[in-house]
Protein backbone atom coordinates (compact mmCIF):
# COMPACT_ATOMS: atom_id res chain seq x y z
CA UNK A 1 0.00 0.00 0.00
CA UNK A 2 1.51 3.30 -1.10
CA UNK A 3 2.11 6.07 1.58
CA UNK A 4 -0.59 8.71 2.06
CA UNK A 5 0.16 11.88 -0.11
CA UNK A 6 -0.03 15.30 0.89
CA UNK A 7 -3.17 16.90 -0.14
CA UNK A 8 -3.04 19.92 -2.21
CA UNK A 9 -3.79 22.41 0.15
CA UNK A 10 -1.36 20.72 2.98
CA UNK A 11 1.23 20.84 0.11
CA UNK A 12 0.83 24.19 -0.56
CA UNK A 13 2.33 25.01 3.08
CA UNK A 14 5.41 23.32 2.32
CA UNK A 15 6.20 25.10 -0.42
CA UNK A 16 4.99 28.50 0.68
CA UNK A 17 7.43 28.15 3.73
CA UNK A 18 10.02 30.50 3.00
CA UNK A 19 12.97 31.84 6.07
CA UNK A 20 10.90 34.62 6.56
CA UNK A 21 7.23 33.28 7.25
CA UNK A 22 7.81 29.86 8.82
CA UNK A 23 4.20 28.29 8.72
CA UNK A 24 3.33 26.62 12.10
CA UNK A 25 0.99 27.77 14.58
CA UNK A 26 1.39 27.48 18.36
CA UNK A 27 0.24 27.80 22.03
CA UNK A 28 0.88 28.46 25.08
CA UNK A 29 -0.28 27.36 28.25
CA UNK A 30 0.17 28.46 31.51
CA UNK A 31 -0.13 25.32 34.14
CA UNK A 32 -0.03 24.82 37.86
CA UNK A 33 1.63 22.06 39.12
CA UNK A 34 -0.43 18.69 41.11
CA UNK A 35 0.71 18.06 44.63
CA UNK A 36 2.35 15.41 42.96
CA UNK A 37 4.61 17.34 41.11
CA UNK A 38 5.21 17.80 37.59
CA UNK A 39 8.31 17.89 35.30
CA UNK A 40 9.73 16.76 32.07
CA UNK A 41 10.29 13.21 32.07
CA UNK A 42 6.38 13.54 32.93
CA UNK A 43 5.62 15.36 29.85
CA UNK A 44 7.46 13.16 27.97
CA UNK A 45 5.67 9.96 28.88
CA UNK A 46 2.41 11.95 28.60
CA UNK A 47 2.69 12.93 24.85
CA UNK A 48 3.98 9.60 23.74
CA UNK A 49 1.21 7.30 25.27
CA UNK A 50 -1.20 10.26 23.05
CA UNK A 51 1.27 9.68 19.51
CA UNK A 52 -1.68 6.78 20.00
CA UNK A 53 -4.22 9.53 18.83
CA UNK A 54 -2.49 11.33 16.05
CA UNK A 55 -0.02 8.85 14.07
CA UNK A 56 0.84 11.67 11.70
CA UNK A 57 2.90 13.23 14.73
CA UNK A 58 5.22 10.14 13.87
CA UNK A 59 5.10 10.55 10.56
CA UNK A 60 7.76 13.01 8.42
CA UNK A 61 7.47 14.63 5.02
CA UNK A 62 8.86 13.18 2.11
CA UNK A 63 9.79 14.11 -1.12
CA UNK A 64 8.82 12.54 -4.91
CA UNK A 65 12.07 12.95 -7.19
CA UNK A 66 11.73 15.50 -9.72
CA UNK A 67 8.69 16.68 -7.81
CA UNK A 68 6.34 14.44 -10.18
CA UNK A 69 3.63 14.36 -7.29
CA UNK A 70 3.09 15.83 -4.37
CA UNK A 71 5.09 14.63 -0.89
CA UNK A 72 3.61 12.09 0.78
CA UNK A 73 3.79 11.01 4.51
CA UNK A 74 6.61 7.88 5.74
CA UNK A 75 7.02 7.11 9.07
CA UNK A 76 10.04 7.77 10.89
CA UNK A 77 11.88 4.72 11.52
CA UNK A 78 14.41 7.47 13.88
CA UNK A 79 11.88 8.70 15.89
CA UNK A 80 12.72 10.24 18.91
CA UNK A 81 10.07 11.79 21.66
CA UNK A 82 12.73 13.10 23.40
CA UNK A 83 14.02 15.43 20.04
CA UNK A 84 10.01 16.59 19.75
CA UNK A 85 9.60 17.31 23.32
CA UNK A 86 12.11 20.13 24.98
CA UNK A 87 13.11 21.19 28.14
CA UNK A 88 13.73 24.68 28.84
CA UNK A 89 14.04 27.49 31.90
CA UNK A 90 13.31 31.00 32.97
CA UNK A 91 15.21 32.83 35.70
CA UNK A 92 12.92 32.53 38.98
CA UNK A 93 11.02 33.88 39.57
CA UNK A 94 10.11 33.86 35.50
CA UNK A 95 8.14 37.29 34.40
CA UNK A 96 5.30 37.20 31.20
CA UNK A 97 8.19 39.13 29.54
CA UNK A 98 10.80 36.70 29.57
CA UNK A 99 8.09 34.32 29.02
CA UNK A 100 6.57 36.31 26.00
CA UNK A 101 10.66 36.93 24.86
CA UNK A 102 11.25 33.18 24.89
CA UNK A 103 8.25 32.35 22.77
CA UNK A 104 9.60 34.66 20.44
CA UNK A 105 12.25 33.26 19.98
CA UNK A 106 10.99 29.60 19.46
CA UNK A 107 8.94 30.74 17.30
CA UNK A 108 11.28 32.32 15.02
CA UNK A 109 13.08 28.93 14.07
CA UNK A 110 11.12 26.61 11.54
CA UNK A 111 11.04 23.14 12.34
CA UNK A 112 13.01 20.80 10.76
CA UNK A 113 11.74 19.66 7.24
CA UNK A 114 13.43 16.23 7.85
CA UNK A 115 11.05 15.20 11.34
CA UNK A 116 7.94 14.83 12.06
CA UNK A 117 6.67 19.01 11.98
CA UNK A 118 5.81 19.20 15.44
CA UNK A 119 7.33 20.24 18.94
CA UNK A 120 6.61 20.95 22.29
CA UNK A 121 8.42 23.00 25.28
CA UNK A 122 8.25 22.33 28.92
CA UNK A 123 9.03 25.93 30.69
CA UNK A 124 9.79 25.96 34.00
CA UNK A 125 10.72 28.67 36.48
CA UNK A 126 7.81 30.59 36.65
CA UNK A 127 6.35 32.57 39.28
CA UNK A 128 4.14 31.20 41.87
CA UNK A 129 5.18 27.90 41.27
CA UNK A 130 4.00 27.65 37.26
CA UNK A 131 5.04 26.18 34.13
CA UNK A 132 4.56 26.92 30.97
CA UNK A 133 3.55 24.15 27.78
CA UNK A 134 4.64 25.76 24.49
CA UNK A 135 3.22 24.12 21.03
CA UNK A 136 4.33 24.39 17.55
CA UNK A 137 2.63 22.36 14.57
CA UNK A 138 3.11 23.01 11.11
CA UNK A 139 0.18 23.93 9.53
CA UNK A 140 0.69 20.72 6.99
CA UNK A 141 -0.65 18.87 9.19
CA UNK A 142 -3.23 20.39 10.95
CA UNK A 143 -6.14 19.56 8.33
CA UNK A 144 -9.21 19.77 11.20
CA UNK A 145 -10.06 16.45 9.74
CA UNK A 146 -7.49 13.49 10.11
CA UNK A 147 -5.03 15.38 12.14
CA UNK A 148 -5.46 17.64 15.30
CA UNK A 149 -2.97 20.30 17.06
CA UNK A 150 -0.82 18.30 19.72
CA UNK A 151 -1.94 20.97 22.04
CA UNK A 152 -5.40 19.26 21.65
CA UNK A 153 -4.61 15.82 22.48
CA UNK A 154 -2.43 16.49 25.83
CA UNK A 155 -5.75 18.16 27.52
CA UNK A 156 -8.16 16.29 29.95
CA UNK A 157 -10.92 17.38 31.68
CA UNK A 158 -10.28 15.89 34.61
CA UNK A 159 -7.26 15.82 37.09
CA UNK A 160 -6.86 11.99 36.45
CA UNK A 161 -5.61 11.49 32.56
CA UNK A 162 -8.01 9.26 30.35
CA UNK A 163 -6.97 6.14 29.33
CA UNK A 164 -5.56 5.28 26.08
CA UNK A 165 -4.87 1.85 24.53
CA UNK A 166 -0.80 0.44 25.01
CA UNK A 167 0.23 0.64 22.00
CA UNK A 168 3.72 -1.02 20.55
CA UNK A 169 4.45 1.31 16.94
CA UNK A 170 6.31 -0.57 14.68
CA UNK A 171 7.39 2.09 11.54
CA UNK A 172 6.73 0.86 8.01
CA UNK A 173 9.89 0.95 5.90
CA UNK A 174 10.31 3.85 4.16
CA UNK A 175 9.67 3.82 0.35
CA UNK A 176 12.53 4.11 -1.85
CA UNK A 177 12.97 7.15 -4.54
CA UNK A 178 12.08 4.30 -7.13
CA UNK A 179 9.28 3.15 -5.75
CA UNK A 180 7.75 6.70 -5.13
CA UNK A 181 8.22 7.61 -8.94
CA UNK A 182 6.44 4.59 -10.07
CA UNK A 183 3.45 5.27 -7.44
CA UNK A 184 3.52 8.67 -8.90
CA UNK A 185 3.77 7.95 -12.69
CA UNK A 186 0.81 5.44 -11.89
CA UNK A 187 -0.91 8.26 -10.24
CA UNK A 188 -0.59 10.43 -13.07
CA UNK A 189 -1.88 7.91 -15.48
CA UNK A 190 -5.05 7.52 -13.50
CA UNK A 191 -5.51 11.05 -13.01
CA UNK A 192 -3.50 13.20 -15.87
CA UNK A 193 -5.87 16.00 -15.25
CA UNK A 194 -4.04 16.40 -12.05
CA UNK A 195 -0.61 16.51 -13.42
CA UNK A 196 -1.05 20.40 -13.78
CA UNK A 197 -1.31 21.13 -9.73
CA UNK A 198 1.66 18.94 -8.84
CA UNK A 199 4.47 18.97 -11.48
CA UNK A 200 6.64 22.14 -11.11
CA UNK A 201 7.86 23.27 -14.60
CA UNK A 202 11.02 25.03 -13.27
CA UNK A 203 13.30 25.16 -10.18
CA UNK A 204 12.01 28.40 -8.71
CA UNK A 205 8.33 27.99 -9.36
CA UNK A 206 7.28 26.62 -5.98
CA UNK A 207 5.49 29.99 -5.08
CA UNK A 208 3.43 29.48 -8.41
CA UNK A 209 2.46 25.88 -7.81
CA UNK A 210 1.46 27.00 -3.74
CA UNK A 211 -0.67 29.88 -5.02
CA UNK A 212 -2.52 26.89 -7.20
CA UNK A 213 -2.68 24.51 -4.59
CA UNK A 214 -4.07 27.45 -2.50
CA UNK A 215 -6.70 28.01 -4.50
CA UNK A 216 -7.58 24.27 -4.17
CA UNK A 217 -8.49 25.04 -0.28
CA UNK A 218 -11.86 22.67 -0.72
CA UNK A 219 -14.77 22.39 2.13
CA UNK A 220 -12.70 23.55 4.92
CA UNK A 221 -12.16 26.82 3.67
CA UNK A 222 -14.29 29.65 1.85
CA UNK A 223 -13.64 33.50 0.97
CA UNK A 224 -15.94 36.29 1.36
CA UNK A 225 -14.20 39.19 -0.20
CA UNK A 226 -15.68 42.56 0.02
CA UNK A 227 -15.24 44.13 -3.62
CA UNK A 228 -11.82 43.24 -3.56
CA UNK A 229 -9.93 46.76 -2.85
CA UNK A 230 -7.25 47.10 -1.45
CA UNK A 231 -6.33 47.66 1.85
CA UNK A 232 -5.99 50.65 3.52
CA UNK A 233 -2.48 52.19 4.36
CA UNK A 234 -1.19 50.92 7.39
CA UNK A 235 2.34 50.86 9.29
CA UNK A 236 1.45 46.20 9.81
CA UNK A 237 2.02 46.05 6.12
CA UNK A 238 5.70 45.47 5.67
CA UNK A 239 8.72 43.22 4.41
CA UNK A 240 8.60 40.67 7.41
CA UNK A 241 12.37 39.78 9.02
CA UNK A 242 12.72 36.27 10.49
CA UNK A 243 12.35 37.64 13.87
CA UNK A 244 9.07 37.41 15.79
CA UNK A 245 8.02 39.49 19.25
CA UNK A 246 4.88 37.87 21.24
CA UNK A 247 2.94 39.88 23.77
CA UNK A 248 -0.47 38.96 25.80
CA UNK A 249 -3.32 40.66 27.17
CA UNK A 250 -6.28 38.51 29.07
CA UNK A 251 -9.67 39.88 30.17
CA UNK A 252 -12.70 38.72 32.50
CA UNK A 253 -15.50 36.70 29.99
CA UNK A 254 -18.22 37.47 31.74
CA UNK A 255 -18.20 41.44 31.68
CA UNK A 256 -17.55 40.79 27.71
CA UNK A 257 -20.51 38.93 28.27
CA UNK A 258 -21.92 42.53 29.95
CA UNK A 259 -20.87 44.61 26.94
CA UNK A 260 -22.48 41.70 24.90
CA UNK A 261 -25.78 41.56 26.61
CA UNK A 262 -26.33 45.21 26.62
CA UNK A 263 -25.87 46.13 23.37
CA UNK A 264 -27.61 43.25 21.58
CA UNK A 265 -24.50 41.61 19.66
CA UNK A 266 -22.30 39.20 19.76
CA UNK A 267 -18.75 38.68 22.19
CA UNK A 268 -17.03 38.21 18.54
CA UNK A 269 -18.36 41.65 18.34
CA UNK A 270 -17.19 42.97 21.59
CA UNK A 271 -13.73 41.48 20.87
CA UNK A 272 -12.69 43.22 17.41
CA UNK A 273 -14.50 46.50 19.10
CA UNK A 274 -11.68 45.83 21.74
CA UNK A 275 -8.66 45.53 19.08
CA UNK A 276 -9.85 48.24 16.96
CA UNK A 277 -9.74 50.68 20.37
CA UNK A 278 -6.17 49.01 21.07
CA UNK A 279 -5.13 49.69 17.42
CA UNK A 280 -6.59 52.95 17.78
CA UNK A 281 -4.98 53.62 20.93
CA UNK A 282 -1.27 52.14 19.72
CA UNK A 283 -1.99 54.50 16.25
CA UNK A 284 -2.22 57.76 18.40
CA UNK A 285 0.76 56.35 20.69
CA UNK A 286 3.03 56.57 17.46
CA UNK A 287 2.13 59.68 16.43
CA UNK A 288 0.04 58.59 13.73
CA UNK A 289 -2.60 60.38 12.08
CA UNK A 290 -5.93 59.44 13.43
CA UNK A 291 -8.90 60.69 10.90
CA UNK A 292 -12.38 60.26 11.87
CA UNK A 293 -12.50 58.12 8.09
CA UNK A 294 -9.82 55.65 8.95
CA UNK A 295 -9.93 52.24 8.82
CA UNK A 296 -8.24 48.69 9.04
CA UNK A 297 -9.03 46.08 7.50
CA UNK A 298 -8.78 42.29 9.64
CA UNK A 299 -9.02 39.12 8.07
CA UNK A 300 -11.10 37.73 10.75
CA UNK A 301 -11.83 33.58 10.08
CA UNK A 302 -15.69 32.44 10.83
CA UNK A 303 -16.87 29.02 11.50
CA UNK A 304 -19.79 28.46 9.40
CA UNK A 305 -22.44 25.14 8.87
CA UNK A 306 -24.53 24.34 5.70
CA UNK A 307 -25.85 21.66 4.08
CA UNK A 308 -22.65 21.20 2.18
CA UNK A 309 -20.24 22.03 5.29
CA UNK A 310 -18.39 19.44 7.35
CA UNK A 311 -20.05 18.12 10.24
CA UNK A 312 -17.82 20.75 12.14
CA UNK A 313 -18.47 23.58 9.83
CA UNK A 314 -15.82 25.48 7.39
CA UNK A 315 -13.56 28.13 7.87
CA UNK A 316 -14.93 31.31 6.13
CA UNK A 317 -12.62 34.39 5.62
CA UNK A 318 -13.86 36.90 6.38
CA UNK A 319 -12.78 40.96 5.44
CA UNK A 320 -14.10 43.81 8.22
CA UNK A 321 -13.05 47.05 7.79
CA UNK A 322 -12.25 48.31 12.15
CA UNK A 323 -13.23 51.90 12.46
CA UNK A 324 -9.74 52.94 14.15
CA UNK A 325 -10.20 56.53 13.17
CA UNK A 326 -14.14 56.13 15.38
CA UNK A 327 -13.52 58.22 18.70
CA UNK A 328 -17.22 56.58 20.10
CA UNK A 329 -16.31 53.23 21.82
CA UNK A 330 -20.18 52.63 21.30
CA UNK A 331 -20.21 53.60 18.01
CA UNK A 332 -16.83 51.48 17.28
CA UNK A 333 -19.84 48.57 17.98
CA UNK A 334 -22.35 49.66 16.21
CA UNK A 335 -19.89 49.60 12.97
CA UNK A 336 -18.09 46.35 13.55
CA UNK A 337 -21.78 44.70 14.42
CA UNK A 338 -23.02 45.86 11.64
CA UNK A 339 -20.12 44.45 9.35
CA UNK A 340 -20.46 41.06 11.22
CA UNK A 341 -23.97 41.05 10.25
CA UNK A 342 -23.65 41.20 6.85
CA UNK A 343 -21.22 38.64 6.19
CA UNK A 344 -22.96 36.17 8.19
CA UNK A 345 -26.21 36.70 5.89
CA UNK A 346 -26.58 33.81 4.30
CA UNK A 347 -24.68 31.51 6.22
CA UNK A 348 -25.47 29.98 9.09
CA UNK A 349 -22.52 30.76 12.21
CA UNK A 350 -21.52 28.32 14.55
CA UNK A 351 -22.23 28.71 18.05
CA UNK A 352 -19.71 29.50 20.52
CA UNK A 353 -20.45 26.57 22.69
CA UNK A 354 -20.77 24.70 20.21
CA UNK A 355 -17.33 25.02 18.59
CA UNK A 356 -16.44 24.92 22.52
CA UNK A 357 -17.18 21.18 22.44
CA UNK A 358 -15.89 19.88 18.90
CA UNK A 359 -12.84 17.39 19.68
CA UNK A 360 -13.13 18.11 23.42
CA UNK A 361 -10.49 21.57 23.76
CA UNK A 362 -10.96 22.63 19.71
CA UNK A 363 -8.96 26.22 19.88
CA UNK A 364 -5.81 25.02 19.18
CA UNK A 365 -7.04 23.08 16.31
CA UNK A 366 -9.38 25.91 14.81
CA UNK A 367 -6.83 28.33 15.22
CA UNK A 368 -4.48 26.18 13.25
CA UNK A 369 -7.60 26.34 10.54
CA UNK A 370 -7.94 29.96 10.77
CA UNK A 371 -3.71 30.39 9.74
CA UNK A 372 -4.55 28.18 7.14
CA UNK A 373 -7.78 29.87 5.62
CA UNK A 374 -5.81 33.00 5.49
CA UNK A 375 -2.90 31.73 3.06
CA UNK A 376 -5.97 31.66 0.17
CA UNK A 377 -6.12 35.02 0.02
CA UNK A 378 -4.09 37.83 -1.35
CA UNK A 379 -2.02 39.74 1.18
CA UNK A 380 -2.76 43.39 -0.35
CA UNK A 381 -6.54 43.41 0.47
CA UNK A 382 -5.92 43.28 4.62
CA UNK A 383 -4.08 44.54 7.40
CA UNK A 384 -4.02 42.08 9.99
CA UNK A 385 -5.28 38.66 11.00
CA UNK A 386 -7.68 38.46 14.21
CA UNK A 387 -8.60 34.75 15.26
CA UNK A 388 -10.97 34.37 17.95
CA UNK A 389 -12.06 30.80 19.26
CA UNK A 390 -14.17 29.94 22.13
CA UNK A 391 -13.38 27.30 24.54
CA UNK A 392 -14.58 25.63 27.41
CA UNK A 393 -15.64 26.99 30.49
CA UNK A 394 -14.39 24.13 32.50
CA UNK A 395 -10.86 23.82 33.64
CA UNK A 396 -8.28 21.17 31.32
CA UNK A 397 -5.38 19.41 32.64
CA UNK A 398 -2.18 17.95 31.22
CA UNK A 399 -1.36 14.99 33.56
CA UNK A 400 -2.82 16.43 36.33
CA UNK A 401 -1.03 20.33 35.97
CA UNK A 402 -4.27 22.52 35.59
CA UNK A 403 -4.59 24.95 32.93
CA UNK A 404 -4.69 28.46 34.40
CA UNK A 405 -4.14 30.55 31.04
CA UNK A 406 -3.55 29.99 27.44
CA UNK A 407 -2.22 31.72 24.67
CA UNK A 408 -2.73 31.62 20.79
CA UNK A 409 0.37 32.12 18.44
CA UNK A 410 -1.37 33.03 15.04
CA UNK A 411 1.95 32.73 12.29
CA UNK A 412 2.52 35.85 10.25
CA UNK A 413 1.77 35.80 6.13
CA UNK A 414 3.45 37.64 4.12
CA UNK A 415 3.40 41.34 4.27
CA UNK A 416 1.50 41.09 7.35
CA UNK A 417 3.44 42.28 10.33
CA UNK A 418 0.45 41.57 13.55
CA UNK A 419 -1.81 38.15 13.87
CA UNK A 420 -3.97 38.69 16.85
CA UNK A 421 -5.83 35.14 18.39
CA UNK A 422 -7.78 35.34 20.89
CA UNK A 423 -9.18 32.05 22.91
CA UNK A 424 -11.38 32.09 25.89
CA UNK A 425 -11.45 29.49 28.45
CA UNK A 426 -12.38 29.02 31.89
CA UNK A 427 -13.82 32.10 32.39
CA UNK A 428 -10.99 33.95 30.75
CA UNK A 429 -10.39 35.66 27.48
CA UNK A 430 -6.87 35.59 26.16
CA UNK A 431 -4.78 37.00 23.69
CA UNK A 432 -2.20 36.31 21.97
CA UNK A 433 -0.05 39.20 19.26
CA UNK A 434 2.72 38.23 17.18
CA UNK A 435 4.50 40.66 15.55
CA UNK A 436 7.37 40.73 13.58
CA UNK A 437 10.55 42.18 15.27
CA UNK A 438 11.79 45.07 13.53
CA UNK A 439 8.28 46.63 11.72
CA UNK A 440 6.45 45.99 15.60
CA UNK A 441 8.94 46.85 18.53
CA UNK A 442 6.20 48.15 20.68
CA UNK A 443 3.80 45.46 20.28
CA UNK A 444 3.40 45.36 24.04
CA UNK A 445 2.38 48.88 24.08
CA UNK A 446 -0.19 46.90 21.48
CA UNK A 447 -1.14 44.55 24.19
CA UNK A 448 -1.70 46.88 27.03
CA UNK A 449 -3.99 49.31 25.16
CA UNK A 450 -6.64 46.49 25.36
CA UNK A 451 -7.53 47.29 28.89
CA UNK A 452 -8.08 50.97 28.45
CA UNK A 453 -10.42 49.68 24.80
CA UNK A 454 -12.28 47.33 27.07
CA UNK A 455 -12.62 49.91 30.09
CA UNK A 456 -14.02 52.45 27.45
CA UNK A 457 -16.00 49.95 26.05
CA UNK A 458 -17.30 48.87 29.32
CA UNK A 459 -18.06 52.60 30.45
CA UNK A 460 -20.96 52.86 27.40
CA UNK A 461 -22.61 49.88 29.28
CA UNK A 462 -23.20 51.99 32.41
CA UNK A 463 -24.20 55.24 30.74
CA UNK A 464 -26.48 53.77 29.10
CA UNK A 465 -27.89 51.75 32.48
CA UNK A 466 -27.58 55.05 34.03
Amino acid sequence: MPPPRLSAVDASFLYLEQPRTPMHVGSVGIFRAPASGFDYERLVATVERRLVAVPRYRQKVRHVPGELARPVWVDDADFDVAFHVRRSALPRPGTSAQLTELVARLMSRPLDPDRPLWEVYLVEGLADGRFAIITKTHQAMVDGVTTIDIGQVLLDPTPSPREVPDELWMPRPEPTDTRLVVDAVAEVLARPGQVVDVVRAGTNDALAVAARLARGVGALVGTVVTGGRLAPGSPLNVTLSSQRRFAVARGDLATYREIRTAHGCTVNDVVLTVVTGALRAWLLARGEPVTSTRRMRAMVPLWVSGADAPVDGRVLSTLVDLPVGEQSPALRLQHVAHAMREHTTGNRSVRADTLARIGGYAPPTLHALGARAVNGISKRIFNLVVTNVPGPQVPLYAAGARMLETYPVVPLAAGQGLAVGITSYDGGLFYGFTADRDALPDVDVLAATVDEAFEELRATVHTDGG
